[in-house]
């Protein structure tokens, strides 16, 4: 025999013991324990219409299935709404669960969207059914001892990133001084919040940014759907020559004609996704918004199964798929997909609570983690004296 034919021989069998090893294990889920914690910011961050960010919310489910194995998911909020995402878990998810085969993934994933369906479509339901969904591809990836950028497509372990800043409430040298930081830090690409009562101090705001940045510097701009059609097409129009990769939620989520009617009047590229919460939400998007990105957040469109579904999608129609927030989690899905743009790093300090903080390489990539699982393990230490409200 020869090498390769012994090589392909052990990969073969190496396969085939790993799906004989998950098939025959116990993966009956035996508790399910859900925590809700409360976690100040260092400083407040502010956009159009979010107002002034002073913490976030953080809510972990804790799968545990009869052999031992336990697997951690979680979703977060940018400060309200965290309780009753605990109780959807706590009260109405975690009974049901009990007793599920956690290695049917797609079968837990109806169980729960259909159970609360008439209630939910979306919304609150589709954040706790993401912090299920992402502990049981934790559960899949330590039963393969694989990491989950190679389990969810295994393209590469690295994708383009940029820094995203919540920074609207920041004078201009702040926010120049905070760009700066960006850079410094390695970053090939930035963003920023505009959405300002006078549309004529968000251009002279571009302008600055882009002037210190350069030519070479990726750059987007992200009005949190804070805008008319006809003053998104106005602010567009004005800063048409900063060379801005995308405009991001000029205008409510909802008006899929009207960011037609924006993508139509203006040369920069739309940008959506973070509040399109079912795969059927993305299906009108792409088709009627004109859209040049659609950025899915696995906290809300029910974790990695549905972040996935959205990023086939999106190359179904040719489209690059980008991120919200969560970007430990996401940097592991987007390096995964042949169909990446840019991986958000968010604002919010998540690195400080988990033990595998985000990583840039020289070239400014960032960096999935190698470790079984979905890479994000969260150093309860850190975060004990933020715990509002345990099931345990």
């Amino acid at each position: 025999m020869s090498i390769v034919e012994s090589t392909g021989n052990s990969m073969k069998d190496l396969v085939v013991e790993q799906t004989q090893q998950i098939a025959s294990a116990t993966q009956c889920i035996a508790e399910v324990n859900v925590e809700y914690y409360r976690v100040p910011l260092k400083e407040v961050l502010a956009d159009a219409k979010h107002g002034m960010h002073t913490h976030f919310e953080l809510v972990l489910c804790r799968i545990v299935c009869d052999d031992g194995l336990e697997g951690v998911g979680y979703t977060y909020t940018g400060g309200s709404g965290g309780r009753a995402i605990y109780s959807l878990l706590a009260d109405e998810l975690a009974p049901m669960l009990k007793g599920m085969d956690a290695g049917k993934i797609q079968a837990v994933w109806e169980k729960v969207q259909w159970h609360l369906h008439y209630v939910g479509r979306g919304g609150l339901v589709s954040f706790a059914q993401s912090a299920v969904d992402i502990a049981l591809w934790d559960i899949r990836c330590k039963r393969l001892e694989q990491p989950l950028w190679k389990v969810a497509g295994g393209l590469s372990n690295k994708t383009r990133c940029y820094a995203g800043g919540i920074d609207l409430n920041f004078t201009q040298e702040k926010l120049l001084a905070n760009i700066q930081s960006y850079l410094d830090r390695g970053f090939k690409a930035v963003k920023i919040k505009v959405g300002k009562e006078d549309y004529r101090e968000d251009v002279a705001r571009v302008r600055a940014v882009r002037e210190l940045i350069g030519p070479d510097i990726t750059f987007m701009v992200d009005a949190n759907y804070s805008m008319t059609v006809e003053g998104a097409i106005r602010f567009s129009n004005a800063i048409a020559d900063q060379d801005v990769t995308w405009f991001e939620e000029p205008t409510i989520p909802d008006d899929y004609q009207g960011y037609a009617r924006i993508a139509d009047a203006t040369d920069i590229a739309l940008a959506m996704g973070e509040n399109l919460h079912t795969i059927h939400e993305f299906t009108y998007a792409i088709d009627q918004a004109k859209l040049g990105f659609v950025q899915p957040d696995a906290s809300n469109i029910g974790g990695v199964t549905g972040w996935l579904a959205v990023a086939n999608l999106a190359q179904a129609h040719n489209l690059p798929v980008c991120s919200h927030g969560m970007h430990e989690l996401h940097v592991s899905l987007m390096a995964s997909q042949p169909n990446a743009g840019q991986l958000e790093v968010h604002s919010f300090p998540i690195d400080e609570y988990t033990k595998h903080p985000l990583k840039l390489d020289a070239d400014g990539l960032a960096v999935a983690p190698d470790i079984p699982g979905t890479g994000v393990v969260f150093d309860d230490a850190r975060l004990k004296d933020y715990l509002i409200h345990s099931s345990n």
